[in-house]
């Protein structure tokens, strides 16, 4: 069973830039579709971004599009969520998801991932 951990949250200012990371054990990663999502305080969780196992489709939600990127780290069994000119509304709890799916619709929304990390806490102060 694959379990994810996240790293690299963290208190940064407006128009900082933050790396976050996920790694993998118990299964390799690169056999994943891997999605990250964010859950502020009263509010839903949210769709951020992911990429399909097959590493050739990447999709963003509309609050990180042309900010963040997605990426994998293979030879560490991890990815990466490279957050630019991060705004105080990014504050919020960010996790980490694998699962088999493919297209968009299924990537975007929690219930198209089987695995999930505890997640790692991201504030920005303005």
């Amino acid at each position: 069973q694959v379990q994810l951990r996240e790293s690299g949250g963290g208190l940064v200012q407006s128009g900082d830039s933050l790396r976050v990371s996920c790694a993998a054990s118990g299964g390799t990663l690169s056999t994943y579709s891997v999605g990250w999502f964010r859950q502020a305080p009263g509010k839903e969780r949210e769709f951020v971004c992911a990429m399909s196992w097959s590493g050739g489709s990447k999709y963003y939600g509309d609050s990180g599009k042309g900010r963040f990127t997605l990426s994998r780290e293979n030879a560490k069994n991890s990815v990466i969520l490279q957050m630019n000119n991060l705004k105080p509304e990014d504050t919020a709890v960010y996790y980490c998801a694998a699962g088999p799916g493919i297209n968009r619709d299924y990537l975007s929304a929690p219930l198209g991932y089987g695995y999930w990390g505890r997640g790692t806490q991201v504030t920005v102060s303005s």
